[in-house]
Formats: structure tokens, C-alpha cells, sequence
């Protein structure tokens, strides 16, 4: 998805090889040894993750060490050539990028995009920095601007990640997410939220610099949401249909 972005955008002619070198690798170590149970969960169970980060970014921060020790080994040590102080930059833009996958800093990432866009400025480093924020964490959630055979198979197996943390959770005495109850939560229901509110916004502030974004990414996140949508309604109109029958069954049985 960075890649696609990166040419999508033609961002090879607004940044530099370094900037572009920095998006692919913090794209490909972004979830480097992800347990599958989210910060939330560490905190609260006061995991080893959650004591070593402070309760800061845990996971965040423990892919972005994950990546350095794997950089760190003479044969994976894709920056051998670059002189140390090139390589300093290198290792903190990474790291910015990798820590602003932390879904409980969309809000501040995005808010501070919004203020840049109108004016951006691709010679001011801090609007760069920002932008290339906001690209990994488009990156990060894009599931659903993929098609629906692609997606699909991906919700059902991060519902069922979730599942298994909430059932952790009530088995554990630990507060459990609405969004993550399987008891609560429908495949559409759970879509259907996260594109409107977290992942149209985005990817529409992004499209107001990079229009080219509409037809490929924008476009099919509005199908997306209608699909989910349809879904919902088919799954509402059973529901209800199920509860008629269930009462006249029972009134059916009070008249005997």
C-alpha cells in the first residue's frame, strides 16, 4: 500500500530518496512482533510490554526496537553504507513513524495535517514529517480501500483477533471495548464506524493534496461503507423478522 501510495501520489518527484527509503522501511516494520492484544489490553494487565514502555505506545514502541535489533545484524543491515550521522536521521524518522501508528493519536496526527494542507509547503520539513505521518497511518488502515474479496478475508481474521482479546479480557476482570465484544459487535456494525468517522475523513483530507486519490482509495471506501450498510440493513430486517416470529409463537401459545 505505501509503494502504491508513493507512486499513486508521485511522491518520487516531492520527496527525497531518503524520505522515501524511511515511509517503505517503517511500512515494513511497523507491526514487527504484534502479539495480537492491543495497548489498551497490555496497560490494563500491566503486561512486561506496558511496565518496560511506561505504559506509552507500548506496542508501537516495542515493533520500532524489534526493527533495530533486526537492523543491527551485519546481514540485515539494509544502512550499512550510510555515514552515522545520516543514519542518526534515518533511525528518529522512523521511529516518528512507526510511534504515530498509535491509533489513540489519530485525532492530534490528523488535526495537525488539516492545519498544513491547505498551504502545504514541501520545503518545510515539519509539514513533510506530518505528511509522512499521515501516509504510514493511511497505509496502515487501508484494508478497506482494497476490493471486498481482498478486505473481507482480512475483517473476519481481525474480528476474530479481537474476539480473542475480549474474551481474554471478561475471563481476566479487564475492561472490555464495545468494538471488540463478540456479543455486541457484527462484521457490518464494526465497518461501518471505522470507514465513516476514522478512515473517510483521513483519506479525504490526504486527497485534498493528492486529488489523484478520489477514484482508486476514496471512491472505493464510500462502496465499502455502502456495502457494509446493505449488510447491516439485510442483517436488522432478519433480526426483526426473527423477533416477530419469536412473539407470535409465544402468543401463539398463550391463545392454547
Amino acid at each position: 500500500m505505501m509503494y502504491g501510495m508513493i507512486h499513486l501520489c508521485n511522491l518520487q518527484e516531492k520527496l527525497t530518496l531518503t524520505d522515501l527509503g524511511i515511509l517503505m522501511t517503517a511500512a515494513v516494520c511497523h507491526d514487527l512482533d504484534h502479539p495480537g492484544y492491543n495497548n489498551t489490553y497490555q496497560i490494563n494487565a500491566r503486561t512486561e510490554l506496558a511496565v518496560r514502555y511506561n505504559d506509552i505506545s507500548p506496542l508501537e514502541n516495542h515493533h520500532c526496537a524489534v526493527a533495530f535489533q533486526i537492523l543491527a545484524l551485519p546481514e540485515c543491515n539494509i544502512f550499512a553504507n550510510v555515514d552515522s550521522e545520516t543514519f542518526k536521521q534515518i533511525r528518529q524518522a522512523i521511529i516518528t513513524l512507526i510511534l504515530a501508528t498509535d491509533m489513540a493519536r489519530h485525532g492530534e496526527i490528523l488535526d495537525s495535517f488539516k492545519h498544513k494542507v491547505d498551504n502545504f509547503d514541501f520545503t518545510n520539513e515539519e509539514h513533510v514529517t506530518c505528511l509522512k505521518m499521515v501516509l504510514i497511518k493511511c497505509c496502515d488502515i487501508s484494508n478497506e480501500v482494497r476490493p471486498t474479496e481482498v478486505a473481507e478475508p482480512w475483517v473476519d481474521c481481525l474480528l476474530e483477533e479481537y474476539f480473542m482479546q475480549s474474551d481474554r479480557e471478561k475471563s481476566e476482570g479487564l475492561p472490555v471495548a464495545p468494538f471488540m465484544d463478540r456479543d455486541k459487535v457484527t462484521k457490518p456494525t464494526a465497518q461501518i464506524g471505522f470507514i465513516k468517522f476514522v478512515l473517510i475523513p483521513m483519506f479525504e483530507t490526504v486527497m485534498k493534496l493528492f486529488p489523484q486519490i478520489e477514484e482508486i482509495m476514496v471512491q472505493p471506501l464510500r462502496d465499502s461503507r455502502d456495502h457494509y450498510e446493505e449488510l447491516k440493513q439485510i442483517d436488522d430486517a432478519m433480526t426483526e423478522a426473527q423477533k416477530k416470529k419469536t412473539e407470535n409463537m409465544s402468543l401463539g401459545g398463550k391463545k392454547k
